[in-house]
């Protein structure tokens, strides 16, 4: 009992850090409460049904929401994946002990984005094959499941229109990088498809804020801006290597002489 109330207390020190944006403190605070959650029984792979197992397990299941969220906020992606794995089993084997966190839907639908923006495509459709028909019309997760069907028809622009309507605040991050990965794609395709776009269209065709941010992006990927023009750098197509023809002579000869051999 001792342990599970200074994990508490520790619990209500990091939430203070987090709510003042200290978040170096608060992750050292998040590193301290998950040692002292390691001496609670309760908790997995243990699960041993002690008299406060439900508190135990409540409280272990709120720090590991609280380090998802905070691991956004340091945008360390790497600690996003390390602590929804952990957090991962609080949703799934422990249901007959605790009520379903209210954070939980949006927190998969996080991970579910994160899995869209680095490509594990094969991944994101495992994860949502073990959802419940409930959690799927869930506006965290539906957010994420129309997002990927967008990328899949390659309707980029609803997925560039999509960024002010997001499900939760925490989505931002996420979404930042799917639109920075789009905006390549539109790029790339307007490299080949267009000599020339006027700055205006660029800019309306991959969603910036401003002129500024189109001419940013063009001096990046070492447009020509000109008149309020954008030329795109031409793109040469390769072609598939060519063979001597002494070669595909020699080639014809071989080939027909091991015919006649079979024959």
């Amino acid at each position: 009992m001792a342990v599970l109330n200074e994990a508490s207390n520790l619990f209500t020190q990091l939430k203070g850090a987090v709510g003042k944006n200290d978040l170096q403190t608060a992750n050292r605070l998040l590193s301290t409460i998950k040692l002292k959650l390691t001496q609670l029984p309760a908790l997995p792979p243990q699960l041993e049904r002690t008299p406060t197992a439900q508190k135990e397990l409540n409280l272990a299941r709120d720090v590991l929401e609280q380090a998802v969220f905070l691991s956004i906020q340091m945008q360390d992606d790497r600690a996003f994946e390390r602590n929804y794995d952990q957090l991962k089993s609080y949703y799934t084997d422990t249901g007959s002990v605790l009520p379903q966190s209210p954070q939980a839907h949006i927190i998969i639908g996080l991970d579910l984005l994160r899995l869209l923006v680095e490509n594990r495509i094969a991944e994101f459709h495992t994860e949502l094959e073990l959802l419940s028909p409930e959690a799927m019309q869930s506006q965290g997760i539906s957010h994420a499941v129309q997002l990927e069907q967008w990328l899949m028809e390659g309707a980029y622009n609803k997925v560039l229109e999509a960024r002010p309507q997001l499900p939760h605040p925490a989505y931002s991050y996420f979404m930042e990088k799917l639109l920075s990965t789009v905006r390549e794609e539109i790029a790339e395709c307007s490299e080949r498809a267009y000599a020339s776009l006027s700055t205006a269209d660029a800019k309306k065709l991959m969603m910036f804020g401003s002129d500024q941010e189109a001419l940013s992006y063009a001096q990046e990927r070492e447009w020509l801006v000109k008149d309020g023009k954008i030329s795109f750098r031409q793109v040469e197509e390769k072609s598939a290597p060519s063979m001597p023809s002494k070669d595909l002579i020699d080639n014809a000869l071989t080939y027909a002489r091991e015919i006649e051999r079979i024959v």
